[in-house]
């Protein structure tokens, strides 16, 4: 069907597509206007969400055999990159705290589905990837509004009982209903079908959610971003700054500590972060106030995406060549 097509044409080339939306956002945004367009977030949310937890494998948390390299990956997720992201925000954004706001919620949800696929694509541990994005969510779930509230909460109305029902909404409950839905299609279908022609075509949904919401970002604040072109610059540099030390730390950990393998599964689970879940709840949460903080996280996926990339083409000269094969059989994006 050229639907699936044209998916997974903008899914291969989110390094291309993700610029193109903001650029498209931005333009609608200053030509028309978008008030309305706040309404489409939920049901922007729920199709980016919900695809990917259908293929999210639940069992993946009772295998053994990865111990040191989960809690390496957690130990930098939550104990040292949420305060270098606030320890940022506060040099850049002193001045403006909703943006350091927006830069601590991009570090404070790990892992996404591009966990797999660029692990997948660089031939790393991909079980232990699915493993720690399934823990990276929820953890993250449960951990952001609470580290939010206890660095931000001093300079920003942090409603955190709103948080906490907005990832319900936009996570567990799509983990719990994706969970069914897998269950149901395997029992009709069968596992070998449901591997081979179902799984693949869920993320592509997801990904016209990531970029629907990405689109929404940029076109509610478009006016802002045209009157003060500079914004934008003074966005990317700290953004920049956080990349780059997510991905030296995690590298120097990695060859230090880890198998070749193992290392490019850290690598990718401890830099991509689940910007689409923080963009939602920057955008459902702080109201009028939400397309500030939305601004500098729909920045970050195009850092995101260009680092895993360009990450992935070195990831031999870095780690050496690869201990074995490892199918790449995952193609989501968040």
């Amino acid at each position: 069907m050229i639907v699936f097509r044209v998916l997974s044409l903008l899914q291969k080339n989110l390094v291309y597509s993700i610029p193109a939306f903001m650029l498209a956002g931005i333009i609608v945004g200053w030509l028309a206007d978008v008030s309305a367009l706040k309404a489409t977030v939920m049901p922007l949310t729920f199709l980016m969400v919900y695809p990917m937890m259908v293929n999210m494998q639940l069992k993946k948390l009772l295998t053994h055999g990865d111990t040191k390299l989960q809690l390496l990956t957690q130990l930098i997720n939550f104990g040292i990159i949420p305060f270098i992201a606030f320890g940022i925000g506060k040099l850049f954004f002193a001045d403006a705290p909703l943006i350091a706001l927006g830069l601590l919620l991009a570090s404070l949800l790990p892992t996404s589905g591009m966990t797999i696929s660029y692990t997948g694509f660089a031939r790393g541990n991909m079980n232990a990837a699915v493993k720690m994005t399934v823990v990276g969510l929820i953890l993250g779930s449960l951990a952001a509004p609470l580290y939010a509230r206890y660095l931000m909460g001093a300079v920003v109305e942090i409603p955190l009982a709103n948080i906490f029902g907005q990832i319900v909404l936009m996570v567990f409950l799509p983990l719990l209903a994706g969970n069914v839905t897998q269950r149901l299609l395997v029992s009709r279908y069968g596992q070998e079908k449901y591997n081979t022609d179902l799984k693949n075509k869920f993320p592509l949904f997801s990904t016209l959610g990531v970029l629907g919401i990405v689109f929404v970002a940029m076109a509610l604040k478009s006016r802002t971003i045209i009157a003060q072109p500079a914004l934008l610059l003074k966005l990317i540099v700290p953004l920049l700054l956080l990349y780059v030390f997510n991905f030296g730390l995690s590298t120097i950990v990695g060859k230090l500590l880890l198998t070749r393998n193992d290392a490019i599964a850290l690598v990718y689970g401890t830099v991509m972060r689940n910007l689409s879940i923080a963009l939602a709840i920057a955008m459902t949460v702080f109201g009028q106030q939400g397309s500030d903080i939305a601004l500098i996280i729909a920045m970050a996926y195009i850092i995101q995406v260009q680092g895993a990339a360009w990450y992935g083409k070195f990831s031999d000269k870095i780690f050496g060549e690869p201990e074995l094969e490892t199918p790449v059989s995952y193609r989501a994006a968040s």
